[in-house]
């Protein structure tokens, strides 16, 4: 492995994060700028936070312990595309959070691989 790059969840995440931010940017106001905001933010930190722990992946707790950050603002995103779905039914949201929910469990595997696997 050269890079985060070169990590599934992390090229998920991102793909992710354009596409909710491109779809959230059409949303009507206040949504927009209210729960469209909310989930721009926490898909993006998802994908931010393996680029850090990543970065300390030297430190295997570390690592971990920004895997479960990174999982737990895809949670935050999911409850949040799941919301946009029910209130604008037939917008996209329903499949984002599909998508997202198929990261939530590539995150939540990839952190037990590490915490039985990882050699520093």
């Amino acid at each position: 492995m050269k890079g985060y790059r070169d990590l599934d969840i992390y090229q998920l995440a991102f793909q992710l994060a354009v596409e909710i931010y491109i779809l959230s940017m059409k949303l009507p106001n206040p949504d927009k700028f209210e729960t469209g905001g909310q989930i721009r933010r926490s898909s993006q930190t998802t994908k931010d936070t393996i680029v850090e722990g990543y970065g300390r992946k030297r430190y295997k707790a570390d690592f971990i312990k920004y895997l479960v950050y990174s999982h737990s603002s895809c949670l935050e995103s999911i409850s949040q595309a799941e919301f946009l779905a029910t209130i604008h039914p037939q917008t996209g949201w329903e499949q984002v959070a599909e998508k997202l929910d198929g990261l939530s469990i590539k995150i939540f595997n990839f952190t037990n691989y590490v915490e039985t696997n990882w050699k520093v």
